[in-house]
């Protein structure tokens, strides 16, 4: 059995840093790496999509960042407990015809004694922006530490 650390039960500290290794992970677009944080057992709730194990959670991502191009993602915590995680979040990306979107969403998490994500509920909605109004501009990959977040750009 694999852990996860920061393990619950969480500190703010703790919860941040969940977080952050959440938003990392994301942002690398790895579907399969980015799996291994959610228990084989996992349930998701996405928009209109519900996944049921990792298998289908792998999937779902790697057909997530095939249509959401130039994807570059930014959360905050916004509460926690025990082993429970509330998220707000933001994302920038594009569609193969060039249009530019800002996806504004809140995520729920619940995770296991190991630090696995077991339940992630998901509520999101999509903004087109122009691509003069994006504020997310660095590399793809992990946001720079100096990067504002989504606080911090008044988001």
């Amino acid at each position: 059995m694999s852990t996860r650390p920061p393990l619950p039960p969480f500190t703010r500290e703790s919860a941040i840093e969940k977080v952050r290794l959440a938003e990392d992970g994301w942002n690398s677009r790895n579907a399969e790496k980015v799996s291994l944080a959610y228990t084989v057992d996992t349930k998701w709730r996405n928009r209109s999509t519900f996944v049921n194990n990792r298998e289908e959670a792998a999937a779902f991502l790697k057909g997530k960042w095939e249509k959401e191009l130039e994807y570059r993602l930014i959360k905050e915590l916004w509460a926690f407990t025990e082993n429970r995680i509330a998220v707000r979040y933001a994302y920038e990306w594009r569609d193969d015809s060039g249009n530019w979107f800002r996806s504004y969403g809140n995520e729920n998490w619940e995770f296991d004694e190991n630090g696995l994500m077991q339940n992630r509920f998901a509520c999101i909605n999509d903004l087109p922006i122009k691509e003069s109004e994006r504020k997310f501009h660095w590399p793809q990959g992990r946001r720079p530490d100096d990067h504002p977040g989504l606080s911090e750009l008044g988001l």
